[in-house]
């Protein structure tokens, strides 16, 4: 079902400071990034999106680190929803507006957020 690690996505505290370790000192360069509803950059790698910061949302406290979620591209959207559905584990589904990209958040058996990224060509019939 996973076919390769998608992106990380982190919240931060100080954009500038974030952009500049990032950009300045790893070298990742700022690029498209979809218009989600809050503030954020997408970082890439050789042109390909690793990195989404996620800039204004308050830390968790007790701090818990700032890694939000991990993301994977995936195929099989039905059968994968499926085998959710029969597993009872809860998630959400949803299609991002602009991209067309589907969405499947879960959480872990440990609490750590979980997003499968299925191709826009995908359908749920």
């Amino acid at each position: 079902m996973i076919t390769g690690m998608n992106h990380f996505t982190i919240v931060a505290e100080d954009p500038q400071a974030t952009t500049n370790y990032y950009i300045g000192l790893l070298g990742l360069q700022d690029g498209y990034r979809p218009d989600l509803g809050f503030p954020g950059a997408w970082l890439y790698a050789q042109g390909v999106a690793v990195l989404h910061i996620i800039y204004g949302r308050p830390m968790p406290e007790p701090r818990t680190g700032v890694i939000d979620h991990m993301a994977f591209s995936a195929s099989g959207m039905q059968a994968v929803k499926a085998r959710f559905d029969a597993s009872g584990v809860s998630y959400s589904l949803k299609q991002q507006t602009g991209s067309g990209i589907w969405q499947l958040f879960s959480f872990d058996p440990n609490g750590a957020r979980v997003e499968l990224d299925f191709d826009p060509s995908e359908t749920l019939a």
